[in-house]
């Protein structure tokens, strides 16, 4: 059952697919990956960038620190050899302090050197990611501006075929065959009203000559009871022939035309 389900649910998809449409969709689609690959890198470059500027600004506080510790101990120096060492230990300290300061700079900024070196190879990577998103995609509209002229080429030409088929006179599937084929049965249905009605006119002469035939009796029995010649009747007996033979004969010849009626 699940094989069946999947199986119609797949061949009405099929069905209701339209290239141009998916194809324009697929395009829709890899232009949104892009936007969001472009927010995803420009988030990560200025993450990038802020590191940099803590680093620069690290290295210029120790430079800064640098400066003052220098500017500190030339002092102390100076007050050291003016006699004053009080004033002058307290300018060593200062310079010391100075220097620690510059250390930690110059230690926050080599920690943070690493990682910013990751970065910026994890950003080419992502922008070299972008260049190939978008020439994928620059391909994808040019497939599908291709596919696209296929297949409304392909479309015209079925629709160009199915027109040249249906008015294909030697297709018997077409509609000129179909008509032909009408047009065939009424003539064959004519046909046959023809040889119907010259059935039933050679019936009505037929009856026709049964009705002279009859009228040609008819008229012989009239004669015959008229006394009219007996020749055109048949008959060739000499008048003075044996009558009682002549009356048996009669009645045998009665007898058989009534048998052969009967039958």
């Amino acid at each position: 059952m699940s094989q069946l389900v999947r199986a119609n649910i797949n061949a009405m998809l099929d069905n209701a697919e339209d290239p141009e449409k998916m194809l324009d969709q697929m395009v829709r689609d890899f232009t949104n990956n892009i936007a969001e690959a472009e927010e995803a890198i420009a988030q990560t470059i200025g993450n990038l960038r802020m590191m940099e500027d803590d680093h620069k600004e690290d290295l210029e506080t120790a430079r800064s620190w640098g400066q003052k510790a220098l500017a500190a101990s030339r002092k102390a120096d100076d007050l050291r050899a003016e006699g004053d060492t009080e004033d002058a230990a307290k300018f060593d300290n200062l310079a010391k302090v100075a220097i620690q300061r510059q250390m930690d700079a110059e230690s926050s900024a080599k920690t943070a050197e690493p990682t910013i070196q990751s970065q910026r190879e994890i950003v080419e990577k992502l922008k070299n990611g972008l260049e190939q998103m978008k020439t994928k995609r620059q391909q994808l509209v040019s497939k599908r501006d291709e596919l696209v002229a296929r297949s409304r080429a392909a479309e015209a030409q079925s629709q160009v075929h199915d027109a040249v088929k249906s008015i294909d006179i030697m297709d018997s599937t077409s509609e000129v065959g179909r008509f032909e084929e009408k047009i065939r049965r009424e003539e064959a249905k004519v046909r046959g009203q023809s040889e119907l009605a010259a059935s039933s006119l050679d019936a009505q002469f037929e009856d026709l000559e049964d009705l002279g035939e009859q009228a040609e009796v008819d008229a012989r029995l009239a004669a015959l009871k008229g006394g009219g010649d007996t020749k055109s009747l048949g008959a060739g007996q000499d008048d003075g022939a044996d009558t009682t033979s002549e009356d048996l004969d009669l009645a045998d010849d009665l007898a058989a035309l009534e048998a052969e009626q009967q039958r």
